[in-house]
């Protein structure tokens, strides 16, 4: 078996406008009897996603908060990988009144079109932080905290190579774990951007799309597909 892991994103690759269809969840569960791995790679808060998916157990390990947090879920192990977040920097962006503002362990998070009031806010304080999108959701984080960094760290507990995984997701954030999986697959409601440096883009979006990878793995271990190779030098 060469794809011994899949990552996966959540909202608009698993999800679709939070919720994740029971025929996407059965496939899940076929690639867990496989002896496959599972990873899911989300931007979400930890608690903000249990709040509306109940089938955390599938998963191996939980890449949250963009990279920043890790989480097994079979013993409810939790490690934050990077620094919490600066209350100056906090207080600037609440002085600029920009709301909603999500406080995670060490994600700051809120919307469009409050990208460039961030950007001040981590001027002003002298931060070295970066803004990340996933399509209207505006994330700030550490320097070099991201979802490839939140990968490699899972990857580590689970003693496998990124040449042995498939990753899938839909938008910008998405990049940077993509680009360090052996093979990169993106649904087919993916941005343009995401979909013209991936491997291989679904026929089907959201879950559907999911399902339609999973098939594919179950069905030869992706042996009929082989990735881009000017990708991979």
């Amino acid at each position: 078996m060469r794809y011994l892991a899949l990552a996966v994103d959540y909202d608009g690759t698993l999800a679709t406008d939070g919720v994740v269809a029971p025929a996407t969840i059965q496939a899940l569960e076929r690639l867990c009897k496989s002896g496959r791995k599972l990873i899911m790679v989300t931007g979400r808060e930890l608690d903000d996603l249990f709040s509306c998916f109940g089938h955390a157990w599938l998963f191996d390990w939980i890449v949250a908060e963009n990279g920043a947090v890790l989480y097994r879920p079979s013993d409810q192990a939790e490690r934050v990988l990077a620094s919490s977040p600066p209350p100056q920097l906090v207080a600037a962006l609440r002085r600029r009144g920009i709301a909603p503002l999500s406080v995670g362990r060490v994600i700051l998070a809120t919307r469009k079109p409050h990208e460039t009031a961030a950007l001040e806010a981590i001027r002003d304080s002298g931060l070295e932080y970066q803004v990340i999108f996933n399509k209207d959701a505006v994330m700030l984080l550490p320097a070099g905290v991201n979802k490839a960094s939140g990968l490699a760290a899972a990857l580590k507990e689970l003693s496998l190579s990124r040449h042995n995984v498939v990753g899938i997701g839909d938008a910008e954030n998405d990049h940077a774990f993509l680009s360090m999986c052996e093979c990169s697959v993106a649904v087919a409601n993916a941005i343009p951007a995401l979909r013209s440096r991936v491997d291989w883009t679904t026929l089907a979006d959201h879950g559907a799309g999911v399902v339609e990878l999973i098939d594919r793995l179950l069905d030869d271990d992706l042996a009929s597909f082989e990735p881009r190779q000017e990708r991979h030098r």
